[in-house]
């Protein structure tokens, strides 16, 4: 009875490969929310173009093809990215001004600073210092959608006391999100 018992327990290596599967589900199924946040807001970028009011673009990931496979015609390669993520999308507002910013969602009730790299950090910075318009927009859940300007992102340790952003935080940021376009220039003045 004690030999059959050992033999239904897992060992080591088969606990390990399951907390990395499940790393794995969970790293997809947030690469899956993010990409539909971001679908969300360019269709907000198509309306404000649509309206006259700004033509916004998602940068494109900066990387390099190492290997061609499959129907070249497709553009399939392989490719290693060439430096860390920048700000998602950038553009021009009708009254001139530049506006950059970061797509964040979460499926918890906190939005956590460490989500922005230091290399997005330091474009923000950048950016700000030149005049432009810098934001994170964000969801919580996909069903509370937020503006936070970049200077507010900063200093919020400072003045909360932590490195994260509560629902109750981050109300007075809130924006709407229609027929999933995802309004984040609503509020501000042009």
């Amino acid at each position: 009875m004690a030999l059959a018992m050992q033999n239904i327990l897992p060992d080591e290596d088969e606990s390990v490969h399951e907390s990395s599967i499940s790393r794995s589900i969970a790293g997809r199924r947030s690469r899956e929310f993010g990409d539909m946040f971001e679908s969300w807001i360019l269709r907000g970028c198509d309306w404000y173009w649509d309206k006259g009011i700004a033509y916004i673009e998602k940068t494109p990931e900066p990387m390099h093809p190492i290997k061609a496979y499959g129907d070249r015609r497709r553009g399939q390669f392989i490719a290693v990215y060439t430096k860390q993520a920048q700000p998602d999308f950038k553009g021009t507002l009708c009254d001139g001004s530049t506006i950059v910013f970061d797509a964040k969602s979460t499926g918890t009730d906190t939005l956590r600073q460490s989500i922005v790299t230091e290399e997005q950090r330091e474009d923000f910075d950048r950016y700000e210092k030149m005049g432009a318009r810098c934001y994170i927009i964000a969801t919580l859940g996909f069903t509370d959608f937020y503006r936070i300007p970049w200077g507010d992102w900063k200093s919020g340790p400072d003045r909360l006391g932590r490195k994260h952003f509560k629902r109750a935080d981050l109300e007075p940021y809130r924006i709407r999100c229609k027929n999933s376009a995802v309004l984040f220039l609503e509020g501000i003045e042009l």
